[in-house]
């Protein structure tokens, strides 16, 4: 009994690490400066980026190609990006603390999306300079 309820809480505080170590791995991406290429193409200012953006940068960043077929996927980060705008609308009118670290979540999943998208694009213009060099 003693060892079941030791792994179980080993395997929440393990869960518990991995989701703390992955948030603070898309804010150190989010945190990137945005190029204004990006943000002409998406219709925002730097400091305007916001949540409801994120629609408009994911729109982008499936219509960029993938060149390289490296992993920079933002699935995990729609997801994410809807579970906390579920939690924002649920908490809006009656915890407006916790609406508002939403919206400041929301925010950061935009600025994730829009450097996805640069780095996409700067990896497509690194392979066609290398195919051009051969």
């Amino acid at each position: 009994m003693f060892a079941a309820m030791l792994f179980a809480i080993s395997i929440v505080a393990l869960a518990q690490f991995a989701l703390h170590y992955w948030r603070a791995v898309v804010a150190g991406i989010a945190g990137q400066p945005l190029s204004e290429r990006i943000l002409t193409a998406a219709g925002v200012t730097a400091e305007g980026v916001t949540g409801q953006d994120f629609n408009v940068f994911v729109g982008l960043h499936d219509l960029t190609p993938q060149l390289n077929p490296g992993g920079n996927s933002i699935g995990l980060v729609r997801a994410y990006y809807r579970v906390i705008r579920t939690v924002n609308q649920l908490s809006r009118v009656r915890m407006p603390s916790i609406a508002a670290w939403a919206e400041s979540e929301l925010a950061t999943c935009a600025r994730y999306a829009a450097v996805q998208i640069e780095r996409r694009l700067q990896a497509n213009l690194e392979q066609a300079a290398a195919i051009r060099s051969c």
